[in-house]
């Protein structure tokens, strides 16, 4: 933080016209928040000189407007917010990713000095200390020191009730066993719910930051679920919570040990060399990675792949900007390469610093001030559980992505001995981005879809980065848009999209059915060549130690009817590391 706001104060040292302009507008904005208060006296109406932003939720208790102090004490904080920011604007000479660091930096001030944070000025709080004598503010002080005295990191509270979900119980319960795994993860194959499934096994790679299990919270809202319903033989990867064994752990160890090692696995099982794929967040960037080094070998396996919110172009990657400049990644290379790790509460707190409002604060006050045990919540829970992530690897991932922004030119990623090229990638996809998702924006997904060089459906979802993608059909909710003309501006394909009523995912079923080769007999596990290591959700979403891997058995399985011949994994596609 130091160095932007030391060249803030550089630049107000030179531009004193500046300051006087900003001095100017301060009258202005008083002048008009007494005027506006001397007529909101004599009609009885609230003060209303400037209104929250919209989702706002810190200023919805009536009082805010009903009650004349309450009111002026909004306004008045509100008006300064804004002239703070309108100046830090006005400031001349500073580049867009320094000006973006002090509003960012700023803002996380500003947030903390709101009104509603503070008992005596926040009317909800003062409330219920006068109704409950108090009790409300001795169950946060208990709550706050159970918090400090459980957690770690420097936000320690509970954002979701921890004792109401249990992972393999209410959440990741959708039957399925893990078939193979390695260092890096274990590969869980679920169990058919339909008679005949498609040819073609799905592959998803979710992110390894979190767990991935955001793709199967619960029955209700689980879409590795849905798609084992939709007729898919589904095998997900499960990555590892690392330590600093693994802190050598390359982005190329995770292609490779990952994405790679489940086809070969896969197509062991189930002796079918086709697949399609989907990958979410840094999943799908890795997804994307892969793709291009296996045409750039020849590796013709995938015929379809699937993006969830996923970045192939990081021009412009919203507020983590402010987190990514070669300082920030210098100091933060520093504490990896001592720890071997970057420590999943550090990137949990970048996460929520980006909605201080809805992701700190909130809690602050529900859990501190008003007393309150967080709500259960899964996704909130699923937030919780963080993961860690290799030194070796996030230090490559953000400077090659983030910082350098390599993985849009041909040949700039060297994996494996090989330089890639997301414009060799001819296979047909489709891409799902949310409008308002602060950490893929949809414009960058966007432009990240035509660095490949095969059809492409993009999709435009409702709501965020996780709510976007994880909308049941049953919920109703949202919406999404569709645009066929995929016109180089993303602001010129949503101008001319079309918006539906509803979840997307029944669009992604009509357009996954071109590709599913046909139907076959539903596998099971106990048809496949791999014995089953344990039942799903496996030892490494638990943080546990991996279960050995049995000796397999050879034997002899009679081919399904309508099934590609089986065939054991050749030289192209395995890869020995």
């Amino acid at each position: 933080m130091a160095k932007p706001f030391l060249s803030l104060t550089g630049r107000l040292a030179t531009q004193p016209d500046t300051l006087l302009f900003a001095q100017m507008r301060l009258i202005k904005d008083s002048t008009e928040f007494w005027s506006g208060l001397l007529a909101s006296g004599i009609s009885n109406k609230p003060l209303s000189v400037v209104e929250p932003e919209p989702g706002d939720g810190r200023f919805r208790d009536q009082a805010w407007d009903e009650v004349m102090a309450f009111n002026v004490i909004k306004q008045a904080y509100l008006l300064s917010n804004r002239w703070i920011m309108d100046t830090l604007d006005d400031v001349r000479g500073m580049d867009d990713h320094t000006r973006r660091k002090l509003k960012f930096f700023t803002g996380q001030m500003t947030d903390a000095l709101a009104p509603s944070n503070f008992i005596l000025s926040n009317p909800e709080v003062l409330q219920a200390t006068i109704r409950t004598r108090g009790r409300n503010l001795l169950r946060g002080l208990a709550n706050l020191l159970r918090d400090l005295d459980e957690g770690a990191g420097p936000m320690p509270f509970r954002m979701s009730d921890p004792d109401a979900f249990t992972v393999g119980e209410n959440l990741a319960n959708t039957p399925g066993d893990v078939i193979y795994q390695n260092e890096l993860m274990q590969l869980i194959q679920y169990k058919p719910t339909t008679d005949t499934v498609h040819r073609r096994p799905l592959l998803v790679i979710p992110p390894w930051i979190n767990k991935y299990y955001i793709l199967d919270l619960g029955e209700k809202k689980s879409f590795i679920r849905y798609w084992v319903e939709q007729g898919h033989t589904v095998f997900v990867v499960s990555w590892v919570n690392p330590g600093p064994e693994l802190a050598d752990k390359s982005f190329e160890d995770y292609m490779l040990e990952g994405p790679i090692a489940a086809m070969n696995a896969i197509e062991e099982t189930t002796g079918e060399r086709e697949l399609n794929t989907v990958g979410y967040c840094i999943g799908g960037t890795l997804l994307g990675c892969t793709l291009a080094w296996m045409a750039a070998r020849g590796d013709d396996r995938v015929k379809s792949a699937t993006f969830l919110n996923c970045l192939m172009d990081f021009s412009d990657v919203g507020d983590l900007e402010v987190f990514i400049d070669e300082d920030a990644i210098n100091k933060l290379e520093k504490v990896m390469n001592k720890q071997g790790y970057l420590d999943g509460a550090s990137m949990a707190t970048a996460f929520n610093m980006l909605r201080a409002k809805s992701l700190i604060w909130s809690f602050f006050v529900n859990n501190y001030l008003m007393g309150r045990d967080s709500a259960p919540f899964d996704l909130l829970y699923w937030n919780a559980d963080a993961t860690r992530m290799p030194a070796a690897m996030h230090s490559f991932y953000l400077r090659n992505m983030y910082l350098n922004n390599r993985m849009r030119e041909p040949g700039a990623i060297e994996l494996a001995g090989t330089p890639i090229d997301l414009g060799k990638v001819k296979i047909p996809t489709y891409f799902a981005s949310a409008i308002e998702d602060h950490i893929a924006p949809w414009t960058s997904c966007y432009k990240g879809s035509r660095n490949l060089g095969g059809p492409v459906r993009f999709v435009l979802g409702g709501s965020g980065h996780i709510a976007g993608i994880i909308n049941p059909p049953e919920k109703k909710k949202y919406g999404y848009r569709l645009n066929d003309d995929n016109d180089p501006d993303p602001e010129v394909w949503l101008r001319g999209a079309k918006q539906s009523e509803g979840s997307w995912w029944p669009d992604w079923v009509a357009w996954a059915e071109q590709f599913g080769g046909g139907k076959v007999p539903a596998r099971t596990v106990e048809d496949g060549e791999l014995p089953v290591i344990e039942p799903a959700p496996g030892a490494y979403v638990r943080n546990e130690p991996a279960p050995p891997t049995p000796v397999r058995q050879k034997r002899r399985v009679s081919p399904r009817k309508n099934s590609a011949p089986r065939k054991r994994a050749t030289a192209e596609t395995k890869v020995t590391h």
